[in-house]
């Protein structure tokens, strides 16, 4: 005899399951819950008494019955970058695969360490097993250090909080590979528009820019200051389009780089043919600009799941197994070619 439905009005609920499965409304919680002590058999007649009721399991009930939220929370800056989209889709992704569900946190660009703090007890309050923090800042604060010790945090884009873990992505190997590409192609220094200040990854490929080039014994030329935007990477364009000897450009983000070439190409200077433009993300614009971009790829949705993966092991306390390779790569395009002869 099939499972008796309720009526059409109302949608099932835990007794309707026990009823259908010939069991107590307590075996059902048991099973929702996942306790050891449920005969497989029992627990089977019950899964399949929810199946055919089209039961859906109400999450904050389901807390109660097992102590378990099964969320994460995950703080994210409040802008429009490609790349927090991106890691936030591979969290999204990898918490759904793993039964969590994502509670988010936002706060403003350049946001104090106290709107950090503030943002991480929300999200605790909220019943968050742990956190994701898909912020490149650096929060090495006392207070942040005694909310990771009661929640488990990992990040995203940066080194862990946990000091044995390894770094997710390293971002002077991002700027090493594309100033060395540039040198390599022939031409005597590299321009760099950098990121903004403030986030940590600018501050890497900005220290990777310096370090290269003085390892080929160039002196730097002054660093042209941007803000990860479309908008300041035009006006840094104005800037290198007036500068005659400028053949080759850092730029530390696509949407700075697109603002750049639309610049230069203002000013009559030809990409690659008059300056070579190397950028970083590789985002899905990047392969369809004019020229396409040469850009350093970060695996954006793979960083997001491997942060998650690494938090929801740790909650669970389970091997998160190896690490994915997340190792940026240059990627090639036609807006860099070797310097014209002069």
């Amino acid at each position: 005899m099939s499972p008796r439905r309720p009526s059409p009005d109302r949608a099932p609920n835990q007794m309707d399951v026990a009823r259908a499965a010939g069991v107590s409304a307590q075996t059902v919680s048991r099973v929702l819950a996942g306790h050891p002590n449920v005969r497989p058999d029992t627990a089977h007649r019950v899964h399949a008494a929810i199946d055919s009721l089209g039961y859906r399991i109400h999450a904050a009930a389901a807390s109660l019955a097992s102590g378990r939220t099964r969320i994460i929370g995950m703080i994210v800056v409040s802008n429009d970058r490609y790349a927090s989209a991106a890691l936030g889709a591979g969290v999204e992704t990898t918490a759904a695969a793993n039964g969590y569900t994502v509670t988010t946190a936002s706060v403003s660009d350049h946001a104090s360490t106290s709107a950090f703090l503030e943002a991480f007890d929300r999200l605790e309050r909220q019943g968050a097993e742990g956190v994701v923090l898909n912020v490149p800042v650096e929060l090495d604060s006392p207070e942040m250090q005694l909310r990771t010790e009661r929640t488990p945090s990992t990040r995203s884009q940066v080194a862990s909080l946990q000091p044995d873990a390894p770094l997710v992505v390293d971002q002077h190997v991002i700027g090493r590979l594309a100033v060395e590409h540039l040198l390599d192609l022939g031409h005597r220094t590299v321009w760099h528009v950098g990121g903004d200040e403030y986030w940590i990854e600018g501050r890497h490929r900005r220290e990777a820019w310096e370090q290269v080039l003085h390892e080929r014994g160039i002196e730097p030329p002054p660093l042209i200051p941007g803000e990860w935007t479309p908008e300041s990477g035009y006006r840094a364009g104005r800037t290198i389009a007036a500068i005659p000897d400028a053949t080759a450009v850092f730029v530390s983000s696509d949407e700075m780089a697109f603002g750049l070439i639309r610049a230069l190409h203002e000013a009559g200077r030809r990409v690659p043919e008059d300056v070579s433009v190397v950028s970083v993300d590789d985002i899905a614009l990047a392969a369809y600009a004019s020229p396409a971009l040469t850009t350093v790829r970060q695996p954006f949705e793979e960083m997001g799941r491997a942060a998650a993966q690494r938090l929801i092991s740790h909650i669970e306390g389970t091997d998160a197994g190896d690490e994915p390779d997340l190792h940026p790569e240059l990627i090639i395009r036609s807006s860099t070619a070797a310097p014209l002869a002069r």
